[in-house]
């Protein structure tokens, strides 16, 4: 066991700035005696003591300094401080007092400490060039509110960068804020190659905490290096394969250089020269638009680069083929006049640097046959005959022309629609209507005369005549004369008296009735005669009516009609016959 007053502290305890600092003070004294005091001190700059806390069985003294605010004592009497600050990294002594066994004391050093914020990184604003005459600055580093003072290293796609290797330079700025807390700046310059524009570079800041090497790295960042291009394409949108007259195409060329270099765009002339095709409004852009090709637009267009670092040129120049299809043209055979009845051969012919297919559609574009070639057979007016021959180029989609050609058919007139008969009144204003075709067109006469009116109908030529009926007009009618260079068509028009019809037809009408009304009659004499008896009925369906001469009861009919009279003989006869029968 010991025989003397102990003090045990830490040596160090490390904080960080802001937070709290517990600084514990453990003694022993010997025979378990109690402590007389316990007196807590900072060494200032003078290295001077400066009493804290003054503590005895009576109570606890806190002094008067600039801790005053930021103190605490524990039970155990450990001292604690508040809000540590960068000026609280000092000297802090225990004191402990023992009657009989004498004064002890012991000291702790308060380590303050603050982590560095997360490096910021700034490239190099601009651009580089690989052909610069001086080492040019990558980019700048800086680390803020630092304790102790870090450092920087510099990092080439996660490769340290170290200085003097590769003419590497590397410039470090340490600065101790007010606050007491250090900022590092680094500036890294090395020289680039055309590489370089893809490489990544980062810093990386380098503390120590409670013994231990910490690091934080900054987010990687890219470099705008310039270089001339190595290499020039030029290419057609569409492909050049699939233009077609009318499309709209665009040249655009591209390089590998950086910045872009200038474009120039040119084509190639029917004496082999190349003449400036740029667009005025694009100089430099590096894309030439052509609207609406036609055949004219194809030949070879060059691109030319000039690289404005050093003036170097780079040329590329590509084929444009536009698609067409030309002088599509219908022949007919035969060539001469078309008769209705007549047959024709249609055929279609058209020029293009592509294979083509050819199609036939009639006017309301159903398909009729594949083929360059159409048989028409037995032409009329009334058939169509406007037809469509459809080329197109299977290799380029949308490519494609169309020749429509109309049959003119000639031939007389036919006439095809008229008013007759036609039931009139006399002194009646009516018309008369004769519709023929024909062509050409055909002209129509009237037998007589009144006021004609004439229009097409769709193919047809249409008359109307208005007249007055007149007593020879209903004895004769009219006749309707059409006619053409090929022929004459006529036809006669029927006027019928519609009073004399309508006589004739009461005259049918009451003889009708009066048939209807004898057979009604008949009808019902002989369910008369039946239901008396008077006439029997045989096994073979077979009815006769008998006629005793000697009955007061019988029956006479009459029938004024010739036939009615033959088949009351013939029923006479029939019962004559059976009477006889029956008196036997």
């Amino acid at each position: 066991a010991a025989s003397k007053l102990e003090i045990s502290m830490p040596a160090v305890v490390e904080v960080e700035v802001g937070d709290t600092a517990r600084i514990e003070c453990n003694f022993y004294i010997p025979e378990n005696a109690s402590y007389t005091y316990i007196d807590w001190f900072y060494v200032d700059r003078s290295n001077r003591q400066v009493r804290l806390y003054h503590v005895t069985a009576n109570g606890v003294l806190e002094d008067d300094t600039e801790y005053k605010q930021r103190l605490s004592l524990g039970e155990d009497k450990a001292l604690s401080i508040s809000a540590v600050t960068v000026q609280d990294a000092r000297t802090f002594v225990c004191q402990v007092g023992a009657g009989s066994h004498g004064v002890g004391e012991n000291s702790t050093e308060l380590s303050v400490y603050k982590v560095p914020k997360t490096p910021e990184i700034e490239p190099s604003s601009g651009g580089i060039s690989v052909h610069s005459n001086e080492i040019p600055e990558i980019a700048k580093c800086v680390s803020r509110n630092s304790l102790p003072p870090p450092s920087i290293t510099w990092h080439k796609n996660g490769e340290q960068l170290h200085p003097q290797e590769n003419n590497v330079t590397i410039q470090s700025t340490l600065t101790r804020e007010s606050s007491g807390l250090y900022t590092v700046s680094s500036t890294l310059y090395a020289p680039v190659t055309r590489q370089d524009r893809l490489s990544s570079y980062h810093c990386t800041v380098h503390y120590n905490l409670r013994g231990h090497s910490q690091a934080l790295q900054s987010r990687g960042v890219k470099v705008n290096i310039f270089y001339p291009a190595e290499h020039l394409t030029l290419q057609v949108v569409p492909s050049s394969a699939l233009v077609k007259e009318g499309d709209n195409v665009t040249l655009v060329c591209e390089s590998d250089g950086n910045p872009p270099p200038v474009f120039t765009f040119y084509k190639k002339n029917e004496l082999d020269e190349w003449q400036d095709v740029s667009s005025p409004t694009d100089p430099q852009g590096g894309v030439l638009t052509l609207h609406n090709v036609d055949k004219s637009s194809s030949g070879t267009y060059m691109c030319q680069s000039l690289d404005l670092d050093d003036l170097s040129q780079i040329e590329e120049d590509v084929d444009l083929v536009v698609n067409y299809i030309e002088g599509v043209n219908v022949k007919m055979e035969p060539s001469s006049t078309l008769l209705e009845g007549q047959s024709v051969t249609l055929s279609c012919d058209a020029h293009s640097p592509v294979d083509l297919t050819y199609q036939w559609r009639d006017e309301n574009g159903t398909k009729l046959k594949e083929g360059n070639q159409l048989f028409v057979s037995n032409l009329t007016f009334e058939k169509s005959n406007t037809f469509s021959c459809r080329v197109t180029a299977p290799s380029v989609p949308g490519l494609e022309q169309s020749k429509k050609v109309s049959l003119a058919v000639e031939g007389k007139p036919r006439i095809v629609a008229i008013s007759s008969p036609l039931y009139v009144r006399q002194d009646e204003v009516i018309n008369l209507t004769c519709k023929a075709i024909a062509f050409p067109r055909p002209t129509v006469q009237w037998s007589i005369n009144g006021t004609a009116h004439e229009y097409m109908d769709n193919q047809h030529v249409a008359s109307n005549l208005t007249v007055r009926v007149s007593h020879d007009l209903l004895q004769d009618g009219a006749m309707c004369r059409v006619f053409n260079k090929l022929g004459v068509s006529e036809k006669h028009i029927q006027l019928v008296d519609q009073k004399s019809t309508a006589e004739s037809q009461g005259v049918i009408i009451v003889a009708i009735i009066v048939a209807i009304l004898v057979v009604a009659v008949l009808g019902a004499v002989i369910y008369f005669l039946h239901k008396k008896g008077k006439i029997p009925c045989g096994r073979a369906g077979k009815q006769d009516i008998t006629k005793p001469e000697a009955r007061k009861d019988k029956i006479v009919v009459e029938v004024k009609s010739d036939k009615l009279s033959e088949e009351a003989g013939l029923l006479q006869g029939a019962n004559g016959e059976r009477r006889a029968a029956a008196d036997q």
